[in-house]
């Protein structure tokens, strides 16, 4: 569902944002393009019509490097796990007095009955698993583990 990639692309905006900046010079403004492009996952299923993108400083990395290789958990492992997650993730964007709305700014319209594929499956758990190890949050109760 393409709601879903959007509000996550977003979320990752948002939270990506600075309120302070360095002066950028035309040089470096190739730099940081070229750093935005490495910090965009775009995960595109053609034959479902889904698509997710995130964009949070650092993922891109995060995810080559520490998160499990694709094909490491199955998809209905991940699955249960985005259910799971998503789920709390929504209830905390509609709790604002009580956590940092700044972090959960968006619902994610994840539906559980819908076959979103491994790719989508993947990127989303690990999204949440960088999320959570980065900002210090437990969605589940527990400290994620990689």
């Amino acid at each position: 569902m393409r709601t879903l990639l959007y509000i996550v692309l977003f979320f990752g905006f948002l939270v990506g944002c600075n309120t302070t900046k360095p002066a950028v010079t035309s040089n470096s403004n190739e730099q940081q393009d070229a750093t935005k492009l490495s910090d965009t996952v775009t995960i595109a299923n053609d034959d479902l019509e889904y698509e997710i993108i995130i964009i949070e400083p650092g993922f891109n990395a995060w995810l080559v490097s520490r998160a499990k290789p694709e094909g490491f958990y199955s998809q209905q492992y991940l699955e249960n796990k985005n259910r799971l997650y998503v789920t709390e993730w929504n209830s905390r964007v509609l709790q604002p007095q009580r956590y940092n709305s700044n972090l959960y700014e968006i619902q994610i319209d994840y539906q559980p009955q819908i076959d979103y594929g491994y790719e989508v499956n993947y990127k989303l758990y690990n999204y949440f698993i960088y999320f959570q190890l980065t900002y210090k949050q437990q969605l589940a109760g527990f400290v994620p583990r990689i």
